[in-house]
């Protein structure tokens, strides 16, 4: 982790306390910081704030399931090349005026929110714009949407933020040495993607095992485990020989899938030959 960045858990106190974080990706994406909140915690002071400070877009990272239990579909059929999930705009039903206000908008995402409020307490279009996050999290898309929901999960909340771009006085885009001089004058909390990708490949468990059968080969009787990856859905076989429980130094192989070595035994490729050697040791 650089250490102009604050670690994953300094960010997910923050966001418990309510407080706003910046949150930057890297250059070679979109290379941009956001304000990143609990849209539980969103009062209409932090909406002026990230209006009158971010002054970027106001958005709510929802996850696909909160979706699908409000109605939200896409926007429009979908040509951003970051893949950016926008829906179709909302406000709340009840409680608002216009919808344009920070005390409206703030309520609206709250009751975004709330888990009691469902299709029939938004309209549309409005003023508000939710963002489907992409399940997986930053494993599968490295955005800001998806940032935000995994770091309201670490930090045990509701999965469901806002978030708004940050630009310079000027207009143009803030990049990481003014974001440094921006978190410092608003004394807040500054984390990188990066940095979350990192920390859910360490501290997660990424597989889950869904089902296990014998296999009788010719270099004897093999369990064969059959796992799926939990952020993209695809499968992942692994044959283990005997009791490897608590076992250190275990031959290990990794194998590539290869049709023309492992079915038809082609001669130009030894990617079969070097997968029984291997189940022969």
């Amino acid at each position: 982790m650089c250490s102009m960045f604050n670690t994953i858990d300094e960010l997910t106190n923050a966001l418990v306390a309510g407080e706003m974080i910046v949150l930057t990706d890297d250059e070679g994406r979109e290379n941009e910081g956001d304000l990143i909140m609990s849209a539980e915690r969103v009062t209409p002071e932090a909406i002026n704030f990230m209006i009158t400070h971010g002054r970027g877009l106001v958005c709510t990272p929802i996850t696909t399931e909160r979706a699908r239990e409000l109605g939200l579909h896409e926007m429009t059929r979908n040509t951003d090349p970051l893949g950016t999930c926008f829906t179709v705009s909302v406000d709340a039903t009840k409680g608002t005026t216009t919808g344009i206000s920070a005390f409206d908008r703030a309520t609206t995402i709250r009751k975004i929110a709330d888990p009691k409020c469902l299709a029939d307490d938004f309209h549309s279009p409005g003023h508000v714009f939710p963002l489907i996050a992409r399940n997986g999290g930053v494993l599968v898309r490295a955005g800001h949407t998806e940032a935000t929901i995994d770091l309201l999960r670490l930090a045990g909340m509701a999965p469901y933020g806002v978030i708004c771009e940050i630009l310079n006085p000027d207009g143009t885009m803030a990049r990481v040495p003014q974001l440094q001089e921006f978190v410092k004058k608003f004394n807040l909390k500054f984390g990188c993607i990066a940095d979350l990708i990192e920390f859910r490949r360490r501290t997660e468990s990424l597989v889950e095992r869904v089902e296990t059968v014998r296999l009788p080969t010719d270099f004897g009787q093999f369990d064969l485990h059959c796992y799926v990856a939990k952020h993209d859905g695809r499968e992942h076989l692994a044959l283990v020989y005997g009791n490897v429980s608590g076992k250190e130094d275990v031959l290990t192989r990794v194998h590539s899938e290869c049709l023309t070595g492992d079915v038809f035994h082609s001669q130009r490729c030894d990617c079969g030959l070097q997968l029984a050697a291997a189940m022969k040791r």
